[in-house]
């Protein structure tokens, strides 16, 4: 396996010096700028949100204690938009921009889940408005082209398949949708979505760097690379005003633009990628663009189906609120906040590192890792259960 990561530093640092390489210096830029602009922008957010009334107060099912700003999403775009624009006026990048469609895409359909975000940051929205605002904005990316094109099934001798047009675009709005709202669901403690959201816009862009190295940096490639940095940026100058005790959250409109730049990031990736590229038994390589949004909506979406089966079986309805979800029985079992938080970030990192690696490395070795990073995990969480001293809770 150490001859694998020699071979894969080799290449990258080799391919950066060619014009049809992977620009990873560029990449870098473009990350440290919406990370940069994002960190100082929150701060006038902030005081903005608070003027305008756009803040969080503490509800029985809530872990914050004091009321917080919100809207903190609007920093976030700001820092995109930023990067995004930087991006296009480089000139190792500005292929990218020439090609393709997808990172305009990404804001103008980014500037709509803003808008409905950041109107329910500060007056609230039902949820059928809220949802109807989300399918706007997946469409924005369909018509601008950001639409998985082609599927690989694995069973029964199927292969890869060429989706037709309704095909495309049901699928498109279906991830799209469900990615937005596993963000928004999982933004319950602080530093937790931007936390994830930067994990996984990491591993896509492992995954799209990956992508153009086998590929002698094709210019399809450099759609997902470049959406995944910026989120990654952004998320990362976010988190040092966001995580554990919060000075401001997000809100809707910071989750569900993660939500939407994840689905974009990766549909973007899966696109392009080829059985012919690849051979059919690297189904791994074939696979990541799944695993990837798998990766992003699996805490979430475990967290809900036991949440419905819960309720349900106590006579309720599956969506009245209460305080047994994933978090907050962590939090009950004797893990503090940041630690809840950390443990979350472990177990994603798992899947979406796990699954972005499959491009570099064998899936034995792959699999391997993964096996050993799942046992650290799981003593990790079983922790406070192991000890049973009953004074392991910590506030802080």
């Amino acid at each position: 396996m150490s001859s694998d990561v020699t071979t894969l530093a080799g290449g990258l640092f080799a391919l950066t010096d060619r014009g049809a390489g992977v620009p990873l210096r560029e990449l870098a830029l473009v990350g440290l700028t919406a990370a940069i602009i994002t960190y100082f922008a929150t701060g006038p957010v902030r005081v903005l949100a608070t003027r305008l009334g756009a803040v969080a107060y503490p509800r029985e099912r809530d872990v914050h204690v004091t009321p917080t700003p919100r809207m903190g999403g609007l920093a976030m775009f700001l820092g995109v938009i930023t990067a995004v624009f930087l991006a296009s006026q480089l000139p190792a990048l500005t292929r990218g921009f020439v090609y393709s469609t997808g990172m305009p895409a990404v804001l103008v359909a980014g500037a709509v889940i803003m808008g409905i975000g950041l109107i329910d940051d500060r007056w609230g929205l039902d949820a059928l408005t809220k949802f109807a605002g989300q399918i706007t904005a997946a469409s924005v990316l369909v018509t601008m082209g950001v639409a998985w094109s082609v599927l690989y099934i694995p069973i029964g001798g199927v292969g890869t398949i060429v989706l037709d047009q309704a095909s495309s675009i049901l699928l498109t709005l279906a991830l799209t949708v469900s990615v937005v709202n596993a963000m928004n669901f999982v933004d319950g403690l602080d530093g937790l979505a931007a936390g994830l959201g930067l994990i996984t816009a990491l591993a896509i862009c492992m995954f799209s760097v990956g992508l153009l190295r086998d590929h002698g940096g094709d210019v399809l490639f450099y759609p997902p690379a470049v959406i995944s940095v910026v989120l990654a940026g952004a998320c990362l100058g976010f988190l040092p005003h966001n995580f554990h005790r919060a000075k401001i959250f997000m809100g809707d409109s910071g989750s569900m633009l993660i939500g939407l730049m994840l689905s974009a990031a990766s549909t973007t990736a899966a696109g392009p990628v080829s059985q012919n590229a690849y051979g059919a038994r690297d189904v791994f390589v074939l696979l990541s663009p799944f695993l990837l949004v798998a990766a992003v909506i699996f805490v979430p979406m475990l967290d809900l189906l036991l949440a419905i089966v819960r309720r349900t079986r106590a006579g309720r309805s599956a969506f009245s609120p209460d305080k047994m979800h994933l978090h907050h029985r962590l939090l009950q079992i004797g893990h503090s906040h940041r630690r809840v938080v950390l443990l979350i970030y472990l177990w994603v990192g798992i899947v979406a590192f796990g699954a972005a690696s499959t491009i570099f490395f064998r899936p034995r070795d792959t699999a391997a890792v993964m096996l050993g990073a799942i046992v650290v995990a799981g003593i990790a969480t079983a922790i406070p259960l192991l000890r049973r001293g009953g004074d392991y809770y910590d506030e802080e």
